[in-house]
């Protein structure tokens, strides 16, 4: 078989990264389709009020598969500092080193948590006590007991994913929660993960998207920007050729043949798409899978440092923002001169009252919340606008798996077809975990240019296994 011809859905990590490594390679020709201006999707960059902004607080973690590391080292040429955390978190009313270190538990946090969560932990060793199934709110207070739980866990469930802990999977709860059990929890406080450091790009953390993409198309890769998906003609036999129906800037049309589309768009909109439409049970099944969206407000402030932290963590339910980061405190720079700009993350559903916001209501509630949570007052910003996220995380309903399953199984049985990354498997995931799927994709298409369709179930099981760092 000559070279096949592999069409990307998706410029994120996941996308940029199979293109980079199909390239590198020289397994398939490739076209990448990257809806937006830049590529990186919700872990992208953009530069304003003369700053790199990241679309809310990323890094890179020392878990990032050591192959994929070292690309992203060489890919950046010196561009990828190693730093030292500074995060916080506020809880009970009281500011704790994020990640939590065990001196500044035994100092700061009140006794009364502190002795519930000791009495937690001593029932937690007891038998019957732990490993409990069902929703989140089940497995973590089996594990962690209710201290924790309602004081911390519970509160930032409801706020992020905007629903009950008892509504939500306990898939959930093992998928987002790293220290989901006291063992682990002593564990990551006596050994923080990467030593208490990240990485971060010069230029934003959308600059690992930018220089995969680059890289891939230095290797002769088509990467179109400004480029979406509006269609997908599935082959009318096995071993047939795609056809994605592709719409440009300024309305332009085009169709594209492929031997393999590999898409990393949200699951959910990629099976409506499909031309012949999926059975009648499947498109039901697209509507009993939800996202949590999100607005990100960026306040720019007229001073040249609002704190040292890089993000603080709002766990309480009286604050709306779930987390305010500081940019220039990721790389350390110093430019520019008297202003900086912040990053406050509100969680919401698409066309709710916070979606719909304008910028000078948004700006009232982060202001608000900074009061709340005795920040310093440094006055009225300078500037403020928003982006939005339509799919931010994905929501792990109890019994999402059904549908799911109904979808990914659908999809799994097209020839030619792949759905991965975060949104393609509808997954919590981080972006190390995102391009280590990238990696194992390429690693699945032969030499003929077939499909190693168990090597990929294999790959699957590793997967599944991730639980995303913090």
């Amino acid at each position: 078989m000559s070279t096949p011809h592999v069409v990307i859905l998706g410029g994120g990590p996941a996308g940029v990264g199979a293109a980079y490594q199909l390239r590198r390679h020289g397994r398939a020709t490739v076209t990448l389709l990257e809806r937006n201006s830049v590529y990186g999707g919700n872990a992208g960059s953009f530069f304003a009020n003369d700053q790199w902004l990241d679309y809310g607080s990323h890094r890179l973690h020392a878990a990032c598969d050591p192959e994929i590391l070292a690309d992203i080292q060489r890919l950046l040429d010196g561009d990828l500092a190693h730093r030292v955390r500074h995060g916080r978190i506020r809880l009970r009313n009281k500011w704790l080193h994020f990640p939590l270190k065990p001196v500044d538990l035994l100092l700061r946090l009140d006794k009364a948590f502190a002795f519930g969560a000791a009495l937690d932990m001593v029932r937690r060793a007891l038998p019957g006590g732990g490993d409990g199934e069902g929703s989140f709110a089940t497995v973590l207070r089996a594990n962690l007991g209710p201290t924790i739980c309602e004081h911390f866990y519970f509160p930032y469930a409801r706020k992020i994913w905007g629903r009950e802990p008892e509504e939500l999977s306990g898939i959930q709860a093992r998928k987002r929660v790293t220290a989901g059990t006291f063992s682990k929890l002593v564990k990551r406080l006596a050994k923080p993960p990467g030593a208490g450091k990240f990485y971060y790009p010069r230029e934003g953390y959308g600059q690992i998207s930018e220089a995969y993409g680059a890289a891939a198309a230095d290797s002769g890769a088509e990467m179109l920007k400004g480029w979406s998906a509006a269609g997908l003609v599935r082959p009318a036999e096995a071993g047939g050729r795609w056809t994605v129906r592709a719409t440009g800037p300024d309305g332009e049309e085009r169709d594209i043949e492929a031997d393999h589309v590999w898409s990393t768009i949200p699951v959910t909109l990629v099976a409506r798409m499909m031309d012949p439409a999926p059975p009648q049970e499947v498109l039901e099944a697209t509507t009993r899978i939800e996202y949590r969206s999100m607005v990100l407000v960026y306040l720019e402030m007229e001073v040249d440092q609002f704190t040292t932290t890089d993000a603080h963590y709002f766990p309480e339910a009286q604050i709306r923002t779930t987390r305010l980061s500081e940019p220039k405190n990721y790389w350390g720079v110093s430019e520019p001169r008297g202003r900086t700009t912040l990053c406050a993350e509100l969680p919401c559903m698409r066309g709710d009252d916070i979606w719909e916001a304008d910028d000078q209501t948004l700006q009232e509630m982060v202001m608000e919340d900074m009061r709340r949570a005795g920040l310093p007052d440094v006055g009225a910003p300078r500037s403020v606008f928003a982006r939005r996220l339509p799919q931010a995380y994905p929501i792990y309903l109890t019994g999402y798996e059904e549908p799911l399953a109904r979808i990914d199984g659908w999809l799994a049985e097209l020839d030619g077809f792949l759905s991965y990354g975060r949104q393609g498997l509808f997954a919590h995931d981080n972006t190390h975990h995102a391009l280590f799927m990238a990696y194992a994709a390429v690693n699945c298409l032969t030499d003929q240019g077939g499909w190693d369709a168990a090597r990929w179930a294999e790959y699957r099981e590793v997967f599944s296994t991730h639980v995303v760092e913090d």
